[in-house]
Order: C-alpha cells, then structure tokens, then sequence
C-alpha cells in the first residue's frame, strides 16, 4: 500500500499540472439551451474523461490520442449522445436531449463488458442514478424490492436481505453483492448484511440485478444471482454533497411510541487536472429497531388445540429461555420462563459508513485506484436464534490498476464482531443465574434447570406448605422466585457477563475472520477482431479466527484457499443480429473436486429495437467455511462441518450408526430387557437393527438452468421485458446426525459386532451432527413480465409481474433448502421528476402472495408470512438557486404491520423529510 501511495504522488508530482492537447466545448439542454452542469464527458474506448462546470463548459486532456476520437456525453435525467472529434481546434458544441427515464441503458453486469440492456444475452435489472436520486423509499436499498424478480426480507431496520428465483433467507449464502467488484460478505457470517456495511445513498451510482445463477463469471457465491453496486466516479462526480434526513417509525404499536430516524451523509470529491481524484464518504443513519412480538405457541411437544398464553409447556416464537422444557411425571409438559426478544435485543440500531478512495490517471489507458471503507453497525438478525450484531465492523481494502481493457484488483475483507451475541441463549444463561433450591439457596448455573423443575413440581403437587396445589400458575409463581427481572440491576449484570462469554460457557459471538482476494480480466476483442474474447481469473483465501467459539481454531488455524478462471468468446453474426457468446468458468477449492460451469447464450435483434435471447447457464456453490469446518461441541451433540479434515483423526463419518437405527434398536432393547431378557442376549437379539450411516463427506451444491425471454423498445417510448426459466439443483447442503459407539461397528464379516451395539445401552456413545449433502434433485421455473411507458410532459409509468414455482419431484423436503418465495409478486410505480415548478414525485406499490417460510429459527418448522401490499410515496421540490432538493417521503406509507420472514419483527411505517445538498465547492 506504501507503494502504490509512492507511485501515485509521484505521477501526481511529475505531471499534474503538465501541458497537452485539449478538446474544449459546452454541453447544453436541447429545450432550453441551458447550460448542463456535471455532464460525463469522456473518449470512447479509453478512460480519458471529465465532467462540465457550472457554465456547461468543458476541457478534456487527450494527449497522445489519436484523431479522429469519439466522445461519449451523457448526464442524469438526458439521452447519452456520442459527437466525433477531428481537430483539438474546433470546440465542441453538443444539446442533450432530456429524458425522464433512459430505456436503453448500459450494463456491464451480465458479460462484464458494457453493453446496451436490450441486447443483454440473460436477464438484468438496473437502478440508475436517477432512480436512485428519486427513489421513495427510506434508503435506496430499500427501493429495490420494486425491481422486479427481486425479493426481499427485513430482519431490522438497518439489515435486509435481497435475494432472486427462490431459495431465500435471512442470511443468504447463495446470492453475491459486490460494491464496486469487492465481495460485500462478512468472512464469519458468509453473506452480504444488507447494506449495513455498504455505500450511502449519495455515493451510489447505480445497481445492477442479475437473477439467477451468474456462477460462470462470478464464481461460487452467485448460485441465485448477483447485485453489483457502483459508487461515483470522483473524476466524474466532483463537489461537495451534504444530505440530511430525519424521519419517525413505530406508529400503532402497543410495545413501542413513535421513535426519530436520522440519516445524515456527506461526500465531498476533487479532480486535479484529469490526472488525480480523490473522494470521501461519510453516513450515520440512526433510530430505533423494528421489534419482534411474535409471541404465538409454536411448542412442538404440544398439539394445536392446546397451545396459546395458558399452555403450561408454551414455546412463544419471540420470547427466548421458554424452549427449555420437560415433561413432569403428573403434570405434563412444563417450560421455563422466559424474557421476551425486546428485553435482551439492543434495538438501538445504528450504521457508520466511512469511505475514501484515490485514483491516479497514469496515461489515457491505465488508471490506479486505492479505496478504503469502514462500516461499524448493529442489527439484529434472525437465523437459528435471534441474533445481536451490535458494534460489528466490517473493513475493506480495495487497489486496483485499471484500463480501458482490463482490470487487476486485490483487497481484504476483515470483520470484528465485537459485543454481538445470541438473544436466546442469553435468555437461557439468565435462567440459570438465580434458580434457589427448596431451602432457598441459589444453586450453580450446571443445576439451575433441574432444580427450577423440581420447585414446579413440588409446589403443583402440594408438598410445599403454604402454595395451592395443583395451579400451574401458581407452581410456576413459586419457580420463579428470585427471577432477575428485566431493567433491574441484576438482570443488566447478568446480561453484561453472558454478552461477553463466548463460546458455550456464554451468548457471546467472536468472530475476527478475514478474507483476501484477488482477480482480473482482460478483453482481447480489440486484437484479435474475429471475435469477442474475455478471460479472467480469480484467487481468494480464508483465514477464519473464532477462539474456539466456533471452530477448532485456538491451537489449529483453519484456512481455505479457492482459485477459478474463465474465458468468453462471442461472436456476431448476420449483420451483427445474431450475437453468440460462450463462457466457461472452472473454480477448485481445496477442500473439493473442481467444478466446470458454462453459459451459452444467444441474442438475435429485429429491426433494431427488438431483441429475443434464450440462454443455458449452469451455477454452484461451495460450503460456506461455516459449512466446511465449524466443530463446537453443545455437550450430547458435537456439530462437525463436513470437510473431510475438520473430523481427521475421529473416524466419525466412517464408524458411526444412523440415527433412527439406534432409536429402533433402543426400543427394541428396551422391551427385550423389561420381559426379563438378559443384557447380552437383549444386544445379541437386536443388534441387527442397527445400521451403519452412510454420509458422505460435503461438496458443492449444483444447478442447471435454461431461460428464454424478449426485451424491445416500442416508439422509443415503451419497454417491454418479459422471460421465462427453468432451473434444476442437486446436492442441496443438510444436516444429518449419526451416533458414533467407542468400538468398531463392523466386523470382518460385515455385521454389526456386539461390543458397538453394547456401547449404546452402556453410553458409550457420542451424537454428531455432521454437514453433507441431499441427494435428490428438485426443480424451479417461473416467468415475469415488465412493462415501462414514457407519457409526454415527463411522466414515466412502469408495472412487472413474478411467478415463482417450486416442484419437489420425488424428493425428500427434509432433504432440501426452503423455496422461502411467494407464488406471485407485483409491483408498479409512477413518478414524474418535474411536473412543474420543480415539483416531482414518485410512487411505489408492491404485492406478493402468502407462502410459508421455513427456517432454523422454528426448527424447519412452518410458519405463515401472509400476503401484503406496500406502498412508498414521495414528493420533491428542487431549488437550483441553492443547490438542493428537499423531498417529503414514506415507506409502507399506509402503515400495514407485516412479516417478511416468519420470526422476524413485523415491519410498519416510515414517514420522513430530507434534503440534499448537491454540487457545492465545485
């Protein structure tokens, strides 16, 4: 890093001020010859480039380019344009023409190179600048629920997850987000949070979608899809920008008053002489949680009609330390008492983004970039439990040598997870803090659930003086006495001390894992003119650090290296109608085979404006490290990731029964002994119900998916996009558990020996949980249509419909990932930027149908998230003669309380008013 900062002064030093041939001109407004300030202004081919001033003029260095040269203009809100240039003595004259939204935009996304979106060769959604600036909802993140075929779940007000074509979470592994080509995952968790460590609003340029499996350029991550995000330029996009935003939350509910929203950023970047730019970025958006109060009986041990705030056993889906429970001879089914998520979450969210970036033009072809950000936050996220990330950090580093015709780039990821924790087990370690036993002394944490249902049943069966028999309210009054209670000073004590415990002996979560990578590409079209060719490369390494918390990593450091490289041809044909384009990626992990992943696509165009694609591409995803290598022992149960070296040495996955053969043979012991058969010849008898497991190490989960789909453009004035797929997935990740006996399962003849089925009845044995895959295959197709109408006098309406289908086949559904997608989703939206006076405005509906949502939150059990509709709203004034706009503004403007994923906190209004501050000090 030392370097690269030498190399740049040095350049910046040596000819920042250097004297060259300019192309001068001004950049106006067709209608009404206005001068267009911050207009792009760049050469073809080359990165050359500049933006103009307040006056429209501009002046671009084009040193040792040849002439004639092509000049790429364009500008928020108007059609780009490309003007020649034959002479540095000529200025350049050029009137754009305003548009309200740009059908035709350019995407680099969907083969790596830019390109118009009506000829991509798979499906691709963008969010422009524009749409960003007028986006209604909260944050533009927010916004791209409306971007169809996109899905999305809000786990907390500063984490929501955006997912394509199924198979959603709220942690989703599958789906890769890059911020300007870095991979936005938390090494740890193994996915992106949202943009709780992303951009700010004011940075962001544009968003781009790519649903479904993008693995054959992107690698393992992109199994669903890929978001890439793209900050500004500073060479491009220069001054000051100050936005201020404030807004309330928390209207109608019973837990919570209305609570203040504020988000306040600024960006302030600088170009000297078309040679160095530098940027600095800075956000703090701040208010109080959404809160989760959930509190239906989803107790497993119960039936239906028994559940609900009077079950004695009740298991509430937002209350935590209550799914401790047990079964008391003459009684029934008891659960301990627990705290509920809004007593042990910090909902006191907040997201810190700093950024800053330099880039050094070294010539017209070759530019070098340094950026470095920084994101500190909290949110609660909901995946086995409810989980804290409270003062989690997540830091890049990002440098980069960039031409006009490749890229070569390196950064590192590191995370902190600092004070984060799981909500219920700290509800559990409270429990165990203040248990007294019948003589009223307050007993170790090791004993504190065996004597709280001792005093419970006591007090129900009448042998403590003074308390009512047989009341499970007043049996479970006299267990709780000396219960710590929320807000009091024993509670916050206890709450501190489990926060900071890691591992199992507390709730704490470490985590201070990291990630480098490396990759590239370079485009050989320019040379090699018969045909289109891209090859590129990736590198990246884990290096995991939990303490011991999570994985097997105090003494034994656990590391994973992964490369992969493509190449892409393409080739037009038919007078540049038929565009053909194969790629074929290869990726190795080390922990596993290689995996093979093409694409093939084709593009053919009609009368210009009219383009008809079908594409085969394949996707995969390796395990998670997570996955690979977690080892934590839970006490009866040992949960062990599936790479083979995580349980080297342990002969686990090779000496070990199943499960459900070693309930069978302990229920068939079980009677043999109680009809009086000795224990021998009870093992001798039954031993050949059990069964050796048969689990295979992990290994990548695998897709093949076909689409077909056209995308034209109607009088210049009407989009039309419609698609269909077809996708089928095998080796989905699961779990299984298998019990290993101390002694060899088999003998020399293949059956079970007598001293491993003696290990069962005598203890003997430990319970794994071991990681591996499904073997079955299931399928998934679905088709959307988009629709996008410019009307005369700027306004813009647009509509698109989602069906998702999943099919099992003849698949297990233990054995597979949870669809988690509704059957149809809808969206529409109207805006104009400027129906008079300055006055804009935007709306936005939403809707998707009800579906049930499987998760590790409620055991994969199901639960309901019901169909809901949205609606984002917002009005805008702008005022040029302070360079700002102020807009008026809400999410969900109608306050509906819904769930987007079941266990998750239902999520109600934002009503906000901001302002931005844009162009100053330029």
């Amino acid at each position: 890093m030392k370097k690269l900062l030498f190399i740049l002064l040095l350049f910046v030093s040596t000819s920042l001020f250097a004297q060259d041939a300019d192309v001068k001109g001004t950049i106006l407004n067709n209608a009404t010859s206005a001068p267009v300030e911050g207009a792009s202004v760049s050469v073809k081919g080359k990165l050359a480039g500049t933006t103009t001033d307040s006056k429209g003029n501009f002046s671009l260095n084009v040193n040792k380019i040849k002439l004639p040269l092509t000049l790429v203009i364009s500008a928020v809100g108007f059609e780009p344009i490309e003007t020649s240039v034959n002479s540095t003595d000529a200025k350049v004259g050029v009137k754009l023409v305003q548009k309200a939204i740009v059908l035709n935009e350019v995407v680099t996304a969907a083969t790596r190179i830019n390109q118009s979106i009506l000829k991509s060769p798979v499906s691709i959604e963008k969010l422009s600048l524009k749409a960003i600036r007028e986006n209604p909802s909260f944050t533009f993140y927010d916004g791209l629920q409306n971007i169809k075929g996109m899905e999305a779940v809000t786990s907390s007000l500063t984490y929501k997850q955006v997912n394509t074509r199924g198979f959603n979470s709220t942690g989703n592994s599958r789906f890769l987000q890059l911020v300007d080509g870095v991979d936005n995952q938390t090494p740890g968790l193994n996915f992106s949070v949202g943009n709780l460590f992303g951009a700010s609003d004011i940075d962001i340029e544009s968003a781009e979608v790519i649903p479904g499996a993008a693995s054959a350029l992107y690698g393992p991550v992109a199994f669903n899809g890929l978001l890439s995000l793209k900050t500004k330029d500073p060479f491009k996009y220069q001054g000051l920008t100050v936005q201020i935003k404030s807004g309330l939350n928390h209207f109608g509910e019973s837990a919570v008053k209305p609570q203040g929203l504020y988000d306040f950023a600024a960006r302030f970047a600088k170009s000297f002489n078309d040679k160095f730019a530098f940027k600095i970025n800075a956000s703090y958006l701040t208010g109080r949680d959404w809160y989760a109060t959930n509190y239906t009986d989803i107790s497993a041990s119960t039936p239906v009609a028994q559940r609900g705030p009077n079950n004695p056993g009740r298991d509430a889906l937002n209350i935590y330390g209550d799914e401790v429970s047990r079964t008391l001879p003459g009684i029934g089914l008891v659960s301990r008492t627990g705290y509920e998520e809004k007593d042990l979450m910090n909902y006191n969210v907040y997201s810190l983004k700093l950024n800053g970036a330099l880039q050094y033009r070294i010539n017209n072809n070759l530019e070098a970039i340094y950026q470095y950000n920084y994101g500190r936050g909290t949110a609660s996220y909901t995946g086995s439990s409810r989980f804290d990330l409270n003062n989690f950090v997540l830091q890049t580093h990002r440098v980069e040598l960039r031409g006009s015709n490749f890229f070569v780039r390196g950064y590192s990821v590191a995370e902190n997870s600092h004070d984060s924790y799981n909500t219920r087990s700290l509800a559990q370690f409270i429990n165990r803090d203040w248990v007294k036993d019948l003589n009223g002394t307050t007993v170790t944490p090791d004993k504190a659930d065996d004597t709280w249902f001792t005093r419970y049943a006591a007090a129900y069966n009448g042998t403590v003086n003074g308390v009512t028999a047989h009341d499970n309210n007043v049996a479970r009054a006299f267990a709780d006495q000396g219960r710590f209670l929320p807000g009091t000073d024993a509670f916050n004590k206890a709450k501190d001390a489990s926060i900071h415990n890691y591992g199992l002996a507390g709730a704490g979560v470490f985590s201070a894992s990291k990630f480098y990578h490396a990759d590239g590409q370079y485009d050989f079209s320019s040379a090699i003119k018969l045909f289109d060719l891209l090859v590129g490369g990736s590198f990246r390494d884990y290096r995991m650090f939990t303490n011991g918390s999570l994985f097997d990593d105090k003494t034994n450091k656990v590391t994973i290296q992964e490369y992969g490289s493509f190449i892409q041809a393409g080739k037009k044909l038919f007078d540049d109608n038929l565009n053909l384009v194969a790629s074929l990626r290869y990726d190795k992990n080390e922990n596993f085979k290689g995996s093979f992943t093409p694409r093939f696509s084709a593009v053919y165009t009609v009368d210009k404006t009219h383009n008809f694609r079908a594409s085969y591409q394949t996707g995969f995803r390796n395990p998670t490290p997570v996955d690979q290598f977690i080892h934590l022992n839970v006490g009866p149960i040992t949960i062990l990731g599936g790479a083979p070296n995580n349980s080297k040495g342990m002969n686990v996955y090779e000496n070990s029964f199943t499960a459900s053969s070693v309930s069978a043979f302990g229920a068939a012991f079980g009677k043999a002994m109680q009809q009086g058969t000795p224990f021998p010849q009870a093992v001798e008898q039954n031993k050949g119900l059990l069964k050796k497991s048969n689990v295979a190490y992990i290994k990548p989960e695998q897709q093949k998916a076909f689409e077909v789909g056209y995308k034209g453009l109607a009088a210049d004035k009407l989009l039309i996009d419609v698609n269909y797929y077809h996708s089928s997935y095998t080796n989905f990740i699961l779990n299984t558990v298998v019990i290993q006996p101390q002694n060899t399962i088999l003998g020399s003849d293949g059956n079970v020996t007598t001293a491993a089925a003696s290990d069962i009845p005598n203890g003997k044995v430990h319970a794994f949980q071991l990681y591996t895959n499904a073997p079955d295959e299931v399928s998934s197709q679905g088709a959307s249509a988009g629709l996008t109408y410019l009307f005369d006098g700027g306004y813009a309406l647009g509509g698109n419909a989602t069906l998702s289908v999943f099919s099992l086949k003849n698949a297990n559904p233990n054995n597979v990932a949870a669809f988690n997608t509704p059957k149809w989703s809808t969206n529409a939206t109207l805006g104009n930027s400027n129906i008079g006076n300055n006055f804009g405005f935007n709306v936005a509906w939403h809707y998707q149908t009800a579906f049930d949502w499987y998760g590790t939150f409620n055991g994969t059990l199901p639960g309901r998230v019901d169909s809901y509709s949205l609606f984002d709203a917002q009005v805008s004034k702008k005022l040029p003669a302070f360079k700002s706009t102020i807009k008026l503004g809400g999410s969900n403007i109608f306050n509906k309380h819904i769930y987007q994923s079941y266990g998750s906190p239902a999520i109600g209004a934002i009503y906000y008013v901001s302002i931005v501050f844009d162009d100053l000090l330029k």
